[in-house]
């Protein structure tokens, strides 16, 4: 595989910037005007409502004055129940059959409701309901909202139904509902229609044209959309958003980044929403220096340190192995929420920090900061990765009987790997015993690596034979049970492993590996024979293994693949070529580090006096002087 670049130079900064100004606020749709509050002064206390009591004492006091019955007054009361954080939905829906004749407004107000609920078909109930009794008539305005529903569920039957509805009704011209369609059909899958609607809008806005490069983006269709942005008359932020956002977020890291560096020469001033998803990119990849460039362009601008930027930098960070950063920005953040905390211990935990990872839940806790599952799948993690069972068994039963959270997959899946990992085997088949719903395949992989850690072939072979039929494409699993074979010598169980992925055309996920130099992300794959530099290389590696040797190192000859090829060794050796000496190497893995490479990273830290922090697909290993921060435990 070539060698990927993405740069991002200081020298592409836009001239001003726009990005501290702050929007100015609107006021909420219950607020009323200056002209309803002159004539009604008691909705003044709208502006102040918290809760849902506060609101029915509103309510009812505006029924024992008669004013209910006017719908200004009425759309407020019921804009509150229906959309503020305070309200409730039910409520508004009780409000709304009370009022004497509801207008299309009010009626609008609760399926906006509904559509943005985590119930959206409610809006099309609703709305089939208020046709069918004729309470009031649709309008324009109507469709967007259904049309959302219907991409949230999805559901392509009821937007083709509604589809119909706008045809009947003359609307299908509107650019507004022709928008949500072409965002309904995307989102269910039919890009075709999606694109028929769209060349059917009579004037598409550049609305249009960035939900129909949302769409492709969704469907997978990324030439289309690359296309179709590249024709864009008038590209502004949100174009850029859409373009990128869309990459990240379906995991073509490398590519996002590279339309963020295209969009910084163009001087085009990237939004919050563009600069959270780089950031992504940049924890992906474990591109920090990348990611560091955000944050000072971040202060050069004065953008302000918001909780979702600082958790997007918190989680870059850990993931890039820097913790230390990591806590600069956690500190340094004025206000923080449920996900800002969980991000931090998360990265601890992933990192090895396991105990500070605990001290800072109780700082969460002595806060006021309720956690959530996100936070306790951390907290586990930490307890996992760092052998401590009684408190991550403490943990976990705290969820129900302190939070009331009920522990899910994810949380089991912990807990196995919890007592596997220990070597406590019976007790990582009790909890299996014990959960409400039947193990899924993440349960028995963590279950599976624990009796490869601790050499139960047969507890591994029965769950390794469980797992086959659960994910018989699934090539990491013969790999693994491949190994537990092989560790004992059992090779005709290897030649069978080995068999049955040929017959049923299932192949190992390549490793990969990503080194992080500077400006530049370069990338190698198990066997790498096209890097343009492979020559100098492989004579490192030669070099490399010649010094392993002189220090007592031998090879894991267990392991399937030819071990000087695998990726990660690839890539150390160009960081020890392409560095200066003393300087940290940074490198991320799809897979999980296999023991050979552990062992060599940690004798190769020590003859070439350098840190290595290597990410793989669990956790992160910090090798230094000889020694894991992992103290190989993983």
């Amino acid at each position: 595989m070539s060698t990927a670049r993405f740069t991002v130079s200081p020298l592409s900064l836009p001239s001003q910037s726009n990005l501290q100004k702050q929007n100015q606020n609107q006021n909420p749709p219950w607020i009323p005007t200056p002209q309803l509050l002159c004539k009604y002064p008691i909705l003044r206390h709208l502006s102040s409502c918290k809760t849902l009591k506060d609101l029915t004492q509103i309510h009812a006091q505006t029924i024992t004055t008669g004013i209910f019955s006017d719908n200004f007054v009425a759309s407020r009361i019921l804009s509150f129940a229906a959309l503020s954080p305070h309200g409730s939905i039910p409520y508004a829906r009780f409000l709304f059959y009370r009022i004497r004749k509801p207008d299309i407004f009010i009626a609008n107000t609760l399926i906006r409701a509904y559509a943005f609920s985590p119930n959206p078909i409610d809006a099309v109930v609703f709305y089939s309901e208020m046709t069918e009794s004729s309470v009031v008539f649709p309008d324009v305005h109507t469709f967007p909202l259904l049309l959302k529903a219907c991409s949230e569920i999805p559901s392509l039957r009821l937007g083709e139904a509604i589809h119909s509805h706008v045809c009947k009704l003359g609307w299908s011209s509107e650019v507004s509902v022709s928008n949500f369609l072409v965002q309904m059909y995307a989102s269910c899958g039919l890009i075709e229609s999606a694109e028929l609607v769209f060349d059917r809008t009579p004037e598409c806005d550049g609305a249009s044209w960035n939900i129909m490069i949302g769409g492709y983006l969704k469907c997978g269709v990324f030439e289309s959309a690359r296309r179709m942005f590249e024709a864009m008359p008038d590209r502004d932020v949100v174009s850029w958003s859409v373009m990128i956002n869309g990459y990240v977020q379906e995991s073509r890291f490398k590519e996002g980044l590279g339309l963020f560096q295209d969009m910084m020469e163009e001087k085009i001033e990237p939004n919050e929403s563009v600069l959270v998803n780089t950031l992504s990119a940049c924890a992906h990849l474990g591109a920090m220096e990348q990611g560091k460039w955000i944050e000072r362009y971040m202060e050069r601008k004065n953008v302000r340190l918001t909780v979702r930027l600082g958790t997007a930098l918190i989680d870059m960070y850990s993931k890039c192995g820097s913790v230390e950063r990591a806590l600069e920005v956690f500190h340094k953040m004025k206000e923080k929420n449920v996900l800002a905390w969980s991000a931090m211990i998360n990265g601890l935990a992933i990192n090895g920090q396991g105990k500070d990872a605990l001290n800072l839940f109780s700082q969460m806790e002595m806060q006021g900061a309720k956690p959530n599952e996100v936070t306790f799948i951390g907290i586990l993690n930490a307890c996992s990765h760092s052998k401590l069972v009684d408190e991550g068994c403490g943990f976990f039963h705290s969820m129900t009987s302190i939070y009331g959270l009920k522990p899910n997959a994810h949380h089991y899946c912990c807990m196995v790997d919890l007592y596997g990992r220990a070597g406590m085997l019976d007790q990582a088949q009790t909890v299996i015993k014990s959960m409400p719903f039947k193990p899924n395949s993440a349960i028995w992989g963590a279950l599976l690596n624990a009796c490869r850690i601790h050499g139960d072939t047969e507890l591994g072979e029965q769950v390794g034979k469980r797992l086959l039929e659960l994910e018989p494409n699934h090539g990491g699993r013969y790999v693994l049970l491949s190994n537990i074979y092989a560790a004992c010598g059992r090779w005709d169980r290897v030649s069978e492993l080995r068999r049955m992925m040929r017959e049923r055309q299932v192949s190992k996920t390549p490793g990969c590996s990503f080194i992080d130099l500077g400006d530049t992300i370069h990338e190698f794959v198990a066997g790498d024979s096209s890097h343009p530099q492979l020559e100098m290389i492989y004579a490192k590696l030669g070099e490399m293994s010649q010094e392993l040797k002189a220090a007592g190192y031998k090879p894991d000859t267990a392991q399937e693949t030819a071990l000087c090829h695998h990726s990660e060794k690839l890539a150390i050796a160009f960081g020890l070529i392409k560095t200066d000496p003393g300087t940290t190497i940074r490198i991320t893995k799809n897979l999980r580090v296999c023991a050979d490479c552990h062992s060599a990273t940690k004798l190769i830290s020590k003859i070439y006096n350098r840190e290595i922090i290597v990410r793989d697909r669990c956790r992160f290993h910090h090798f230094r002087d000889g020694s894991c921060s992992c103290m190989d435990f993983w």
